[in-house]
């Protein structure tokens, strides 16, 4: 069933970019074009209620720990200033919107970011800005469901606020097959709700 949005609610649109949801993207998302229609659905019903909208967008610096030119997993994607790293043009924007992995960090989260130099989670500042505000619940909707959207909810529920993914609003990039199956399983373990409708 829908979401209910109100003020306490948080709708976070996660990483709509265009390296996940253009196919000419170096990391694409198959079913992106859906997400996309399905994510502006969501921003739509949020912004009619009152609720707070934030968008998360890797930026990430030309070299990174994270890519696999430097010894990390991916291919070199949403690097700051670049067509793949702008928002797909197709999204609805009507809200904040907070950048992560900007430092050569790991940004698979919205509220944290892993600094490889450190060792240690540093804060995007999310969770501040949600508290500021009275969030209680979040929907979390974007790309990708297996990595960057799971992170963000098994975070949200770790801070202690409610949270429900919208399926139907995002989808996996299935490096390994699987992947989407496992992602949904460890969030409903952690208390996730991942809603089908």
């Amino acid at each position: 069933m829908p979401v209910a949005y109100d003020d306490r609610t948080a709708l976070l649109v996660v990483d709509v970019q265009n390296d996940f949801a253009d196919p000419r993207g170096s990391l694409a998302v198959p079913g992106a074009g859906d997400v996309v229609t399905a994510v502006n659905d969501e921003v739509a019903a949020a912004t009619s209620a009152g609720a707070t909208v934030v968008y998360t967008r890797d930026w990430h610096p030309p070299r990174t720990p994270h890519f696999v030119i430097d010894g990390g997993p991916w291919p070199v994607h949403c690097v700051r200033d670049t067509w793949g790293a702008e928002f797909h043009p197709g999204l609805v924007v009507a809200g904040e919107t907070l950048h992560k992995g900007t430092g050569g960090e790991d940004g698979y989260s919205g509220f944290t970011m892993f600094d490889h130099g450190t060792g240690e989670d540093a804060s995007t500042g999310l969770d501040a800005l949600l508290r500021r505000r009275g969030v209680e619940h979040v929907t979390v909707v974007g790309l990708a469901l297996d990595h960057c959207v799971k992170a963000t909810a098994l975070d949200a529920v770790a801070l202690g606020y409610r949270c429900t993914v919208r399926r139907r609003a995002t989808a996996p990039v299935e490096v390994e097959p699987g992947d989407g199956a496992a992602a949904e399983a460890a969030m409903a373990a952690a208390g996730v709700v991942v809603d089908d409708d």
